[in-house]
């Protein structure tokens, strides 16, 4: 039998070598093809008297199997068109655990295993490579399980970060052979964990040298002809207690549950259902928990948070990765050198990540200081990758090799890409702008790293405007996956093009977005931030508009976010927009409180010692105490449910609002921008599935009855009046 997915190979003992090999594909995944030919192998495996035993590896030097292919998975079914019935969906979703059920039981009923009467013929999985979820419960499901020695290989089952549980046994396999607590931490946390790590919770029984895994794997087979899993036999136990009545497990789940909620304020369902599987299949046997595993795993997968989700967090994001948004035509771009222009903390940021992307830096500042200590930072950071084993010591010390600093222009003379990293005045961008030019190749493009500033306006500084672009980072560079790609209105194919190339080498994700100031990121956070300091001015408690954006799902409150950001910048922005408006700026609501903070009591936020928050010294942060003395408590505070609402419709307004006018031109760019720009709450998806997901005409009218309450700001784009209208949803549209 011939496998497009599989090499089968029986050698003379009998055993077969199951080599899994997805062609024309990077990973191996759990796709259609290899279900398919999976479930057949396994059919034959079972029926097969010449086959005694077999070996499951991979072909593919990245790694094992990564899982399922969640791009089958986007639309809320396991593949194909949508099953017609519920029972169709739950029969396609317990597909993959009857077929690794059947592989390990050889095909016997559990009741023959259980009294002894039926042996199962021997699997060994021979791990050469990571294995996550789907593919982790593939080895869970093997008798016998080796893992090359190897730190970085990664066991795990990472299905909550997109809103699903494992689906393929995890939830009930990991249990049994780790015990509850380990299981529920892989699974509800999603981290993978190391070889030895897996190895010492019982989850593999062997590490060996990657060129003896397949052999070691064999020779277990040979030694072991009749097996049955434990949980098949007669008297198993759950390592550390299962079941209801165990007074070990019992505390467990009181705990886990608790810990659930609090860590996920009750946002997450995959969370609550991970642990429901633990509990109920810890009381069933193994056929009837797998079951129960699979009727959650499809409440989840008929979700619409999970679908939203899985498009936004996978589909979506992959897809801006690989470049969805470049320009056709355009050849790829040869960038082995790259001039960073301001050694300050964003140049710094810019200049490591170049560094690790494999590109040689000129990082330039106007004091050979300020250069040195830009190098520094990466120094820094390296430092740390180092001591935490993360790095080796002389991958670390090439990384900063690459990095050189100085003040000498025409130390850009042979680069590949300029970007331009200065402080955020137009004044002096230009002035860089002109000298640069004077000693860069004539066909080298210019991106400017600038969080507010129209580069249509910095780009007739220009000689070449038609090369020049704008590239916005985030705050700190190194941790924040997301970078705007702003063309300005003379801006050519190839300079977006080479801007793509260059983000894809650093390994960031991108959005594409209107030329206009604050761009998308900068025209939603402030009105964000915004609403929390227009309620300090209400009266509302500070430490109620903290607990209501975590709440909501937010990564940190807004007024810790301004700390961090700065108070005083803020206010800088406030003055120039002033400034630049003149008689057609209008009023924020938050004037009063900039001056106070900034101006009068000289509180700019965390790097100046206190904003809203105090940082003291070996302590944690903690609200400032003296702000209620300039800005008094209200005597009646609202509940939880209206501050969240109104923060929440304070983001989804003003996107929908950049949506409304082409800033973003479609939803998916304006929902990966929301949550890997700002940290908008992941598990809606975006501000635009969420919409969806409330639907337009929901959103429409509680925009406009809070515009009534809160003022104008709230009122809704009048395209999206025009959409609930017509009863249009983005995604459809888009």
């Amino acid at each position: 039998m011939s496998y497009t997915t599989l090499k089968i190979d029986i050698d003379s003992d009998g055993i077969a070598l199951v080599t899994i090999d997805l062609p024309g594909k990077s990973m191996n995944v759990w796709n259609g093809d290899l279900i398919k030919d999976f479930s057949s192998w396994v059919d034959d495996f079972c029926t097969n008297d010449e086959i005694k035993g077999a070996v499951i590896t991979s072909g593919k030097s990245s790694g094992f199997l990564a899982g399922a292919d969640l791009n089958m998975l986007g639309g809320g079914s396991t593949g194909g068109s949508a099953p017609a019935s519920k029972k169709d969906l739950f029969e396609a979703a317990f597909n993959l655990n009857r077929m690794l059920r059947k592989l390990e039981t050889s095909g016997h009923p559990a009741k023959a295993l259980l009294k002894g009467t039926a042996h199962a013929k021997p699997v060994a999985a021979a791990v050469n490579g990571l294995a996550l979820g789907g593919g982790l419960e593939l080895v869970l499901a093997c008798h016998y399980r080796v893992v090359a020695d190897n730190p970085k290989i990664q066991l795990g089952v990472p299905e909550v970060q997109v809103g699903l549980l494992p689906g393929g046994g995890g939830t009930q396999r990991l249990p049994r052979l780790a015990g509850l607590q380990n299981a529920a931490m892989l699974a509800t946390q999603g981290r993978p964990i190391d070889p030895n790590t897996a190895k010492g919770q019982g989850i593999i029984q062997d590490v060996v040298p990657i060129d003896e895994v397949v052999a070691k794997a064999k020779e277990w087979v040979k030694a072991n002809p009749k097996v049955t899993q434990p949980w098949d036999k007669k008297g198993f136990k759950f390592p550390g207690g299962g079941g209801a009545m165990d007074p070990r497990s019992a505390q467990f789940f009181m705990a886990a549950n608790a810990m659930g909620q609090r860590e996920t304020n009750h946002n997450y369902p995959a969370v609550q259902y991970i642990l429901s599987c633990l509990y109920e299949g810890s009381i069933v046997p193994i056929d009837t928990a797998i079951r129960i595993e699979s009727k959650y795993f499809v409440k989840l997968l008929s979700s619409a948070q999970t679908r939203n989700m899985i498009r936004t967090l996978f589909i979506n994001k992959q897809a801006a990765e690989k470049g969805e948004q470049r320009p056709e035509g355009v050849p790829p771009s040869v960038i082995k050198k790259v001039g960073v222009l301001g050694a300050g903390m964003m140049g710094a940021g810019i200049a490591y990540v170049t560094a690790k992307g494999g590109m040689d830096v000129v990082l330039l500042d106007r004091d050979q200081e300020y250069a040195e200590k830009g190098k520094a930072y990466s120094q820094k950071i390296v430092d740390k990758g180092v001591s935490r084993g993360k790095v080796t010591k002389e991958k670390g010390e090439a990384l900063i090799a690459r990095i050189t600093p100085t003040t000498d222009y025409n130390d850009l003379k042979d680069v590949d890409l300029i970007i331009e990293a200065v402080f955020e005045d137009p004044d002096v961008k230009a002035d860089v702008i002109k000298r640069t030019e004077a000693v860069i190749g004539k066909d080298i493009i210019f991106a400017s790293n600038t969080s507010t500033l129209p580069i249509t306006g910095l780009a007739k500084n220009s000689e070449r405007p038609e090369q020049f672009i704008g590239v916005h980072f985030f705050s700190p560079v190194d941790k924040m996956p997301l970078v705007e790609i702003i063309p300005g209105d003379a801006s050519g194919d190839r300079a977006l093009a080479t801007a793509l190339d260059y983000v894809r080498m650093i390994r960031k994700t991108p959005i594409v977005v209107k030329d206009t100031r604050g761009f998308y990121t900068n025209r939603v956070v402030p009105p964000y931030l915004g609403e929390a300091m227009i309620m300090v001015q209400e009266g509302i408690k500070p430490a109620l508009i903290e607990n209501a954006a975590k709440s909501l799902g937010m990564p940190i409150g807004p007024l810790a976010l301004t700390d961090e950001t700065s108070l005083s910048l803020g206010h800088m922005l406030m003055q120039s927009t002033k400034k630049e408006l003149g008689d057609a700026y209008r009023p924020s609501g938050n004037e009063e409180l900039l001056e106070t903070m900034v101006v009068k009591l000289g509180r700019h936020g965390r790097k100046s010692g206190g904003g809203f928050y105090e940082y003291p010294e070996g302590g944690k942060k903690h609200l400032w105490a003296g702000l209620a003395e300039h800005f008094p408590l209200a005597d009646e505070q609202p509940s939880l449910d209206d501050v969240k609402e109104r923060l929440l419709y304070a983001q989804l307004v003003p996107a929908a609002q950049c949506f409304a006018e082409g800033i973003v031109s479609d939803p998916q760019s304006a929902d990966i921008g929301a949550i890997f720009g700002w940290g908008f709450a992941p598990w809606t998806g975006g501000p635009m599935s969420h919409i969806d997901t409330l639907g337009v005409e929901t959103f429409v009218r509680t925009a406009e009855s809070m515009a009534q309450r809160y003022g104008a700001r709230f009122n809704p784009p009048e395209k999206f009046r025009d959409m609930a209208k017509a009863g249009e949803t983005l995604y459809k549209a888009a």
